[in-house]
């Protein structure tokens, strides 16, 4: 049993968000804003993720402009929808580019990140006090705004600040302030906390150092020391603007991660941002940001080692698991099973529609993982963390999947096998009871929760299921063959029911299955069908 810290709450309730981010890199203009929302609700999804930016709040120096925030909260209420907000302000990936102009334009006042040849980088320094005093008023307006608008609605879970914070084209700031903060000691409270953890990342770079009780920047931690010395600006930089908002509105804070787990050259500043909240700086993370809620990973890695190793890294006891970018595929579901995320949102949910409004089918897979991530939302709510939550993903050359569970074995069968006739209903095959013939891989995947001994559910995608007692001594090599699936040793099926859960979190029976349906061919799932619910006796 793993304690879960839900984040997310509505109405006094725990909350699974799941849905898209908008594309985000210009403004919204009303018919793109409403495009967002009309796609996210089509993928069953509760919330969008959408971008605020600084340049649009404050177009003027102490002058607000909110009239935009406000088309937002009415959408989503129309829609029946919540939102994350993302406050794009003194970073953006990596650069300034959503700073309003006469952020910009000022470069006496708010200085600049200085590359050490001298020149400015395209950044906003983090040991500039008038930076972030900026960043932080235009943040604390837009809180007491929403307090006002949206505090007893609640339409708003959570809000981002910042976008992948960090310098990309340095290592770290090499101006003057920066410069005379790397000369000076590390802070005792960072050397504190080393000492105290014993282990970790920045601990073992440390050690590596010499582990020397105090000391610079580049004595304490050697050749890392700048990207070091960024995260602990930038974390600081970052937890000041939280703490003001969240006195002004206390709601979920957060901040994402450009992720260094990539394939490829991995340099700071040249292939990720220095400074953000990568794996290597977590911990600085973590001791340095008290009033966010958590750091949370842009988990774009495609194979499934790599994904997952984004999921360990960022799965902490000390910090709740949450992905508000991915590429929407069916690794999400490992994700939810194995490392308890309590969210996932697919960035760019515009194109998953083409200009007519019809489906790409090369989306049709990120549109179907995400539907059966929102039907199985009240079963992740009530049972991450007990290990009732099983995973199934297929794997390359890999057809079959089989797991023990609480008294009984679970085989998932990947893909329609059983030609010429696949036990399906007549929404899911040709005349002539044929299964559809795949002229293209499909990729299997879904998930298995067992709710009670006898009770299972079931989402997924090109996938059937198979269950039955687990098998004792006097019991082995004792099934019956009939065709090429194996008859007995079955469990005896009470009822096999397609269904949903209302809002009150209780399953709703759509279809009943019976006969041919839930016979010796297995539980087949897809996307269209909702949730699979299995009853079984002894």
């Amino acid at each position: 049993m793993t304690a879960i810290k839900r984040v997310f709450m509505v109405d006094g309730k725990p909350f699974f968000p799941i849905g898209g981010q908008s594309c985000n890199s210009s403004g919204y203009n009303a018919l793109e804003a409403e495009q967002a929302f009309k796609i996210v609700k089509m993928l069953n999804g509760n919330t969008l993720e959408i971008p605020v930016y600084w340049e649009q709040v404050e177009p003027q120096e102490g002058k607000f402009d909110f009239t935009a925030l406000d088309a937002l909260l009415a959408s989503a209420r129309r829609y029946d929808m919540k939102l994350i907000l993302l406050w794009f302000a003194s970073w953006k990936n990596g650069n300034m580019d959503y700073a309003p102009k006469w952020v910009k334009t000022d470069t006496k006042r708010f200085k600049r990140v200085k590359a050490q040849s001298g020149k400015d980088v395209w950044d906003l320094s983090s040991h500039c006090k008038a930076n972030m005093e900026a960043d932080k008023k235009a943040f604390v307006a837009l809180c007491k705004h929403l307090k006002m608008k949206d505090g007893a609605n609640r339409t708003v879970i959570a809000i981002q600040i910042e976008n992948e914070q960090g310098i990309i084209g340095s290592d770290r700031d090499y101006g003057p302030e920066a410069q005379a903060e790397f000369d000076r000691p590390v802070p005792a409270k960072l050397v504190a906390a080393m000492k105290k953890a014993g282990k970790g990342r920045i601990y073992d770079i440390w050690q590596k150092s010499g582990a020397k009780k105090s000391g610079t920047w580049p004595e304490m931690f050697g050749f890392e020391a700048g990207e070091l010395m960024t995260a602990w600006s930038i974390s600081c930089y970052v937890d000041s603007i939280a703490e003001a908002g969240k006195a002004a509105y206390d709601i979920v804070l957060y901040t994402n991660v450009w992720l260094m787990e990539q394939h490829g050259w991995v340099r700071a500043g040249e292939s990720y941002p220095s400074g953000g909240g990568v794996s290597k700086v977590l911990d600085i993370y973590k001791w340095y940001t008290p009033h966010l809620d958590f750091i949370a990973p842009d988990n774009y890695q495609l194979d499934s080692k790599g994904f997952e190793e984004v999921c360990a890294n960022y799965a902490r006891e000390d910090n709740p698991f949450f992905m508000p970018e991915t590429i929407g595929d069916p690794n999400m579901f490992r994700a939810m099973a194995d490392f308890n995320c309590l969210g996932n949102f697919f960035f760019g949910v515009e194109i998953l529609l083409d200009p007519d409004g019809v489906v790409r089918p090369e989306r049709q897979t990120t549109i179907d993982c995400i539907r059966c991530t929102a039907a199985a939302a009240p079963l992740l709510l009530q049972y991450q963390g007990t290990g009732k939550i099983h995973a199934f993903v297929q794997e390359d050359n890999v057809p079959t999947w089989e797991k023990e569970l609480d008294g009984f074995s679970i085989l998932a069968e990947y893909g329609d096998k059983r030609a010429p006739w696949s036990g399906k209903d007549w929404r899911h095959r040709t005349p002539g009871w044929m299964p559809v013939p795949q002229t293209k891989f499909k990729p299997a995947y879904g998930l298995v929760i067992q709710s009670s001994k006898n009770e299972f559910y079931f989402v997924g995608a090109n996938i059937r299921f198979f269950l039955r007692p687990q098998l004792t001594p006097d019991t082995v090599g004792s099934s019956q063959l009939i065709g090429d699936s194996i008859s007995q040793n079955f469990s005896f099926i009470v009822s096999v029911d397609e269904g949903h859960f209302d809002n009150n979190g209780e399953f709703v029976i759509d279809r009943k299955r019976n006969g041919d349906e839930i016979g010796r061919r297995g539980f087949w799932v897809e996307p269209d069908i909702n949730v699979l619910r299995v009853i079984t006796c002894d």
